[in-house]
């Protein structure tokens, strides 16, 4: 799954389940299909996804847990925002986020040569007492004054 020219789809995700000795519930695959909608989640959203376009019966706190144990099997990545809400992100290819603390919504920024750069910085340096295991940088920023205007529309 580090491709970055595509998520992971249905099949593929049922195959990663499958090695990982979980089976493919309907909750798991609405999970990810609403994932895959919608790109970087919280919990909330993701049941809301779930509510809007499927059948399956989920609540908050069983889409939470599922989406926290792919997280922890690498399936996905989590963030935490600044509202101290985790969020999570189907890519797991290396790139950066920009973050709009004021809407709380992740943006990937697809940019392979600032990895590299990035990574070839760092992979100069030591840091005492500590290896580096991945490098994860988020950019903070607010709404341009035209983009502000098209939120409230």
């Amino acid at each position: 799954m580090t491709n970055q020219s595509q998520k992971p789809n249905i099949e593929q995700f049922k195959n990663v389940l499958r090695a990982h000795s979980l089976k493919a519930t309907p909750q798991r695959l609405a999970v990810h299909e609403a994932m895959m909608k919608l790109g970087h989640a919280s919990a909330d959203m993701v049941t809301d996804e779930i509510r809007k376009s499927s059948g399956t019966k989920v609540t908050v706190a069983s889409v939470y847990n599922i989406l926290t144990n792919m997280a922890m099997l690498g399936i996905y990545h989590h963030r935490l925002s600044s509202n101290n809400k985790m969020y999570f992100d189907v890519n797991t290819f290396k790139h950066f986020h920009i973050y709009d603390c004021e809407h709380h919504q992740y943006k990937d920024v697809i940019d392979n040569e600032l990895v590299e750069l990035v990574e070839n910085y760092f992979s100069k340096r030591r840091f005492r007492g500590y290896s580096i295991d991945h490098i994860d940088i988020q950019l903070v920023g607010r709404p341009t004054k035209k983009k502000r205007n098209a939120f409230s529309m």
